[in-house]
């Protein structure tokens, strides 16, 4: 079976939808579910804040209804180039085979797609992460569930009775299948006019066995305008962490040519910089520093040395990309802090114009960041002039 690193992850959101039962509210009528107000935001951009954050997943595809006003104002916000749209269908079903669609001009027939509700908007990074790890061993695909604990109870004709609980799960979102494999199930249920209530149930219709992934009870779909209390209260509590501090470092050495790049600065120097990219040494070190505080890998993971993409690239699209990344967490730069190590170039005349390049990037104030340069007293490869080395920190926070 291929694994997970050789699939690409894709996402569909289906947004096309009214939600008739949250549109009974008198207040609610003009506005679908997925763009109340939630936290500062709406329901659709927590919703969709967990998918835009996770790096293995390649794009975001929002399915919406052809007279959807809303969304312009909702992307722009975002700010995130993995998002995509098309138009959507009459029901959920269609919506997301609208989706499939619209990814089988970019995907391949097997790469995994994941759909997740618009109007579910606590889905945790942690949740995410399990489910996509499960990818790794599952040939049918997965499904985020929550195991039953209440008491259940069916009302028949003759009353009332007690279901046994054991082995029942209350279905999440995601879910994610194979895209071939989920496009398949859901136009035989169409044709056969079985209308499903979730992508596992065509999924088993075929046969298909998708394993179930352990999720947060607190995963809860808006339905009702009394639900987006509950979402906010379980919103409110997920921030048990507001600050995230991170950390890096960069090193290059010096080879052939006449300038040196530092925050997107060029400075003549009697000497460049051996690098696959520019070699900016402060940008690298800041990038690893953000990517430090959001969990999310490093660098060279995202910009691989090895990408021909990126050879002499400019690194502050490498900053802008990862400024985007912390836009989809839901979180704010607060302070960025560098240090420049080198015996030369001198850095005094330039740290101004670093500082507003960096700021620009970043989508902050000049006063949240801040520059500094120091030496290694000649000691060490920096000492006897063979290179050049970045340290940052940064803070973020809601």
């Amino acid at each position: 079976m291929t694994s997970l690193r050789e699939r690409r992850v894709w996402a569909i959101v289906p947004a096309a939808g009214r939600g008739a039962r949250f549109a009974s509210s008198s207040a609610t009528r003009s506005q679908p579910k997925q763009y109340a107000a939630l936290r500062g935001a709406t329901v659709i951009e927590w919703s969709l804040r967990a998918l835009l954050a996770e790096p293995r997943i390649h794009a975001v595809v929002v399915a919406l209804a052809p007279d959807d006003s809303h969304w312009v104002s909702v992307a722009s916000r975002l700010k995130s180039n993995k998002l995509y749209t098309t138009l959507g269908g009459p029901t959920r079903q269609q919506t997301v085979l609208e989706g499939l669609a619209f990814l089988a001009a970019h995907a391949d027939p097997h790469d995994w797609v994941l759909v997740h509700d618009a109007a579910r908007p606590c889905l945790s990074l942690q949740d995410l992460g399990r489910l996509l790890d499960a990818l790794e061993t599952q040939e049918h695909g997965a499904v985020l569930a929550a195991p039953l604990v209440d008491t259940i109870k069916r009302e028949t004709r003759e009353g009332v009775a007690t279901v046994d609980r054991e082995g029942l799960w209350r279905a999440l979102t995601p879910q994610v299948f194979a895209l071939d494999e989920l496009r398949t199930a859901l136009e035989d249920s169409a044709r056969e006019g079985v209308i499903v209530t979730d992508e596992a149930q065509a999924i088993e219709r075929r046969g298909g066995r998708p394993a179930l992934v352990a999720g947060s009870a607190f995963n809860v779909k808006v339905t009702r305008p009394e639900d987006l209390i509950a979402a906010e209260n379980i919103l409110k509590n997920m921030e048990e962490t507001p600050m995230r501090v991170g950390q890096g470092f960069d090193v290059h050495a010096f080879g052939e040519g006449d300038h040196v790049v530092l925050g997107g600065v060029r400075i003549p120097h009697v000497r460049g910089i051996v690098a696959h990219s520019d070699g900016d040494v402060v940008i690298h070190a800041l990038c690893d520093a953000v990517l430090g505080a959001l969990g999310d890998g490093d660098i060279g993971q995202h910009f691989p040395d090895t990408d021909a993409r990126y050879r002499g690239a400019d690194s502050r699209t490498f900053l802008k990309a990862v400024a985007e990344k912390i836009a989809a967490a839901g979180l704010k730069l607060m302070n960025a802090d560098v240090t420049v190590v080198a015996e030369a170039p001198r850095i005094g005349a330039h740290r101004a114009a670093m500082a507003r390049n960096l700021a620009e990037d970043l989508g902050v104030s000049i006063r949240q960041i801040n520059i500094k340069a120091t030496t290694t007293e000649r000691l060490g490869f920096i000492g006897r002039g063979d290179g050049l080395a970045a340290f940052a920190s940064v803070l973020l926070g809601v």
